[in-house]
């Protein structure tokens, strides 16, 4: 099983929502050379969001490609039946939404009972009440600072005190138990932007396009995830 390490002060994970689909095991193999920490793959159902993006067979297909933790963000619902599927499949990571789940305490234990780490995704209106009731079985809290359902929104600035609240939360959490939950923010993450969404408390960054559109001419994959970290002094 993967786990999560708080050593690293920044995590970096492209969404291969804007890879180019028609070679994606390239493209994940580039973003693995290029220096990210994680794939982040994220699921759409045209029915929780309004869109409709890959499943567990592109997954599978992908996973073999890489050597690194694969980030599964399930904007599904309802949810619980794709969990054993990604599992299989070789997922590390699963976030889902509590919306999408009618017992989020269950869908929560039923990823760790597949051995995976489990996530909470928050829309930007969604209260953090959710979290007082299941923080001892979360291991990473992801923020939406987007709608989700698109690629390549512009971040959405209140974010920045609701990850401030999120990271007050977590850190007094650690220090009751000395165990530490990754908080994950996701949407809209720039070279511009994001050393305000690290220094407001996030710790890992999924970036869409500010990576797979970034031009050969300045480096690519490699140049943007560089640049990226250059923006936030200790992971330079």
């Amino acid at each position: 099983m993967f786990i999560p390490s708080s050593v690293q002060p920044l995590r970096l994970a492209p969404s291969i929502l804007s890879a180019d689909f028609s070679r994606l095991g390239e493209e994940v193999r580039a973003i693995e050379a290029g220096g990210a920490d994680l794939v982040h793959f994220d699921v759409m159902d045209n029915h929780y969001v309004p869109n409709l993006t890959i499943g567990p067979l592109v997954f599978q297909a992908i996973r073999p490609h890489v050597g690194i933790p694969i980030d599964v963000h399930l904007m599904v619902e309802p949810v619980d039946a794709l969990i054993p599927q990604f599992a299989k499949a070789g997922a590390n990571i699963i976030s889902f939404h509590p919306e999408a789940s009618r017992h989020v305490d269950r869908t929560l234990a039923l990823i760790r009972e597949h051995g995976c780490q489990a996530g909470l995704a928050l829309n930007p209106a969604t209260p953090l009440a959710w979290l007082d009731q299941v923080m001892e079985r979360l291991d990473m809290v992801l923020l939406m600072s987007v709608n989700p359902g698109f690629g390549g929104q512009a971040f959405i600035p209140s974010t920045l005190a609701k990850l401030r609240q999120v990271r007050q939360r977590l850190d007094a959490y650690a220090d009751t138990t000395g165990r530490r939950i990754w908080l994950e923010v996701d949407g809209g993450v720039k070279v511009d932007n994001i050393a305000a969404i690290v220094a407001a408390g996030a710790d890992t960054c999924v970036a869409g396009s500010a990576v797979f559109g970034a031009p050969d001419a300045d480096g690519g994959y490699r140049g943007v995830l560089r640049a990226l970290r250059q923006q936030v002094p200790q992971s330079a």
